[in-house]
C-alpha cells in the first residue's frame, strides 16, 4: 500500500518508521483502535517493507508495491508472511487427502478463499468465517510449527493475527508461550478493536500502538487527492456516510458507477427514506413492516448497516436544520428540501434516543445478530420516537 496511501495515523506511522530506521522494532506489537481505522493496512505495509528489496534503507517511503515480494504479500502468498483470522474447524480437521476432498471441507475452503479475495479488494475488511468459533488452537499450533523455521529469504517471519480478541482460550495460552520466548527471526502483529478481551499477559508482552478513527477532514483530503473523479454531493455523502470507517468508505468508493445519482449508496439511501415515509404514514405502517422483513431477508449485513447509517445521517441533518434553519454542512446536501420538510413536520423527535438505537442496531448486525429481529425492533421503536408529541 506504501505509507503515502495510509489514510491518517500520521503520529503512529512516524513511531513505526523510527523503529524501522533504528532497528528497534519490537518482537510483538498490538495494534488497537476502532473498526475500519486502517490497523491491518499498516500491519501489511510493515510486512511489505520488511520483504521489499526496493524499500530497504528507505523506510520513510514505504514499500514499492510492484516487486514480486510486495505482490506476494498483497495476495497472501508470501512465505514469510502469515495472516491468521477466525476460520471454521472444517478447514483444520486432520485427515488424509480423501477426507479433504469431502463436501464439508471443499465448501469451507471456498468460503475461506472468498474472504481472502474480498480482503484483497478491500484492504480495510477484516475477514471472519461466519461459522467460526474464533481463532482456534489448531491455527496457533500451525503457527508454532512455522515459527520454528528460519525465513528462506530476508530476516523476519511476520505473523499478522486479525481480531486477536477472538483467540480461543487454549489458543491464547499457546500464543502466550510463543510471546514469552519468541524466536529472534519472528515478529507478531496482533490487531484488535477490543484489546480488553485479550489476556492481560498477552497485552503485556506486546508493544501497543493505538490507532484513532480517521477524521472527516483526513478522508476528504485523501479522496480529493487520490480520487478527483468523486465530486459533490457524492464526496460529502461518502465522507459522512462512512463516519470514519475506512471499510465502509472503501465499499462506497468501489461500488460507484458513472452517474452519482445512481450509485448503490445513493440508491440505498433513497430506499431508506422511502421506508421512513412508510413508518411515518399511519395508513402505510404495515408496508414498513413488510419492507423491514424483505430488507432483512434480501440485503447483506453490510447493506443493512449502510441502510441504517443512511437514516442516522438523515436524522442528523434534520436535527441540525431544526436547531438552525440556515445550517449548510449537511450530510445530504442534494435532498435539503426533504430534510426541511421533515424538520417542519416532525418538530419534536427524540433524536438522542433515535441515534442510540440506530447505532445499537448497526453494532448488532455487524456482530451477527439476527437481521430480522434487529430490523423489526428498530422499526417498532423508531415510530414512537419520531412521532413524539
Amino acid at each position: 500500500m506504501s505509507w503515502q496511501n495510509i489514510i491518517g495515523q500520521k503520529q503512529q506511522i512516524r513511531v513505526l518508521q523510527k523503529a524501522l530506521e533504528t532497528g528497534r522494532f519490537a518482537h510483538a506489537y498490538l495494534f488497537t483502535g476502532p473498526e475500519g481505522s486502517g490497523k491491518e493496512s499498516v500491519a501489511f505495509e510493515i510486512a511489505s517493507i520488511l520483504n521489499c528489496y526496493t524499500a530497504k534503507g528507505s523506510y520513510t517511503e514505504g514499500s514499492c508495491q510492484t516487486c514480486p515480494d510486495c505482490l506476494q504479500v498483497g495476495s497472501f502468498m508470501h512465505q514469510n508472511v502469515e495472516y491468521i483470522f477466525p476460520v471454521e474447524s472444517a478447514l483444520l480437521d486432520p485427515g488424509d487427502s480423501a477426507k479433504k476432498e469431502n463436501k464439508r471441507f471443499t465448501e469451507a475452503r471456498e468460503r475461506y478463499e472468498a474472504l481472502l479475495e474480498q480482503k484483497q479488494q478491500n484492504p480495510y475488511f477484516s475477514p471472519a468465517m461466519e461459522r467460526s468459533m474464533g481463532i482456534l488452537t489448531e491455527q496457533i499450533v500451525a503457527l508454532q510449527h512455522k515459527a520454528s523455521f528460519m525465513p528462506s529469504e530476508g530476516s523476519k517471519k511476520i505473523f499478522i493475527i486479525s481480531q486477536a480478541e477472538r483467540l480461543h482460550p487454549s489458543a491464547a495460552n499457546k500464543l502466550l508461550k510463543l510471546l514469552e520466548e519468541p524466536p529472534a527471526h519472528v515478529m507478531f502483529i496482533l490487531v484488535s478493536s477490543r484489546p480488553e478481551a485479550l489476556l492481560p499477559t498477552i497485552r503485556s508482552r506486546c508493544q501497543s500502538v493505538s490507532f484513532s478513527r480517521v477524521t472527516a477532514k483526513e478522508l476528504r483530503q485523501w479522496l480529493q487527492e487520490n480520487r478527483p473523479d468523486i465530486i459533490e454531493p457524492e464526496l460529502s455523502f461518502i465522507v459522512s456516510f462512512s463516519r470514519g470507517n475506512l471499510r465502509l468508505a472503501w465499499e462506497l468508493i468501489n461500488n460507484r458507477d458513472g452517474d452519482p445519482a445512481e450509485t448503490p449508496t445513493i440508491v440505498l439511501r433513497n430506499q431508506a427514506l422511502e421506508y421512513l415515509r412508510k413508518v411515518l404514514t399511519p395508513s402505510r405502517f404495515h408496508e414498513a413492516i413488510i419492507a423491514c422483513e424483505e430488507n432483512a431477508k434480501n440485503m447483506s449485513r453490510s447493506e443493512l448497516t449502510l441502510f441504517l447509517a443512511a437514516l442516522l445521517l438523515f436524522f442528523q441533518d434534520a436535527n441540525h436544520r431544526r436547531i438552525d434553519p440556515g445550517f449548510q454542512e449537511l450530510n445530504n446536501p442534494d435532498i435539503s428540501d426533504a430534510i426541511d420538510r421533515f424538520a417542519k413536520n416532525f418538530p419534536n423527535p427524540d433524536f438522542f434516543r433515535i441515534s442510540t438505537i440506530a447505532e445499537d442496531a448497526i453494532r448488532a448486525i455487524e456482530r451477527n445478530a439476527s437481521p430480522l429481529l434487529v430490523m423489526t425492533s428498530f422499526t417498532a421503536e423508531i415510530k414512537g420516537l419520531l412521532q413524539r408529541a
